[in-house]
This record gives structure tokens, sequence and C-alpha cells, in this order.
């Protein structure tokens, strides 16, 4: 079973994430800020990352570059899913190393369809 790290300050949207990634058969692990993502990923390396961006004690911005500058992650696929969905905020997320960009509020198929995607490259 694919393992996907979930990254999300907000209790209600990792609530309805974390539903719809189950319910497609991923198993998630849901952390709330971007210090938690940092050590989540070194213990149970996960297969992709949906990474929120603004966030207590380190936003998704800082957290993707970290990932993505690490040897032993840089290959995890991170998607960024944000509220912040003006097209500055989308270039500065895929500038910063993010695989893909979703804007919040989604439709389940896009969020699902980017996963299955970046899962399948």
């Amino acid at each position: 079973m694919r393992a996907v790290l979930l990254v999300e300050d907000s209790p209600v949207q990792q609530e309805m994430i974390s539903s719809i990634l189950k319910k497609n058969g991923w198993n998630v692990v849901v952390v709330g800020n971007g210090v938690e993502a940092l050590e989540s990923i070194k213990q149970s390396s996960p297969d992709l990352v949906v990474l929120d961006i603004v966030m207590p004690k380190m936003n998704g911005y800082e957290v993707c570059r970290r990932i993505k500058s690490d040897p032993k992650t840089e290959n995890v696929p991170v998607v960024m899913c944000s509220s912040k969905g003006e097209e500055f905020d989308r270039y500065w997320g895929i500038k910063q190393g993010a695989d893909a960009y979703i804007a919040k509020p989604f439709e389940d198929i896009e969020l699902i369809g980017t996963i299955q995607q970046l899962l399948r490259q």
C-alpha cells in the first residue's frame, strides 16, 4: 500500500483530505506543521507528500525546498495543496520544487488524478 504524508494545519482540511486519500486505498500519515513533516519524512519515507503552504512553525515553501534539497528525499513527489490560488503562488510553489500545485477548494478527482500520475512516474 502506498503511503502519503499529509501536511495540513487545519483539522477540518486534515479530515477531508485524509478521507479522500484513504477512500482511494492509500495509507495516510497526518502531521500539522512543517517541522513535524520533516521529522515524519525521515522516519517513514512516504511515497508522496501533500503539502499545505500556510502553516505554523515552517511554511510549505520552506518544507518543499528542504525535501527537494536532501538527496534522501529529493525524489519524493510533492503536491502543494493550498488556498493560495494566485498564479504567482503556483509559480513560486513549482519554483521551490513542487511536482504539482492544487488550489483549494478542489474536486476530489483533481487531487486523486494528480497523485496517481505522480506515483506512476
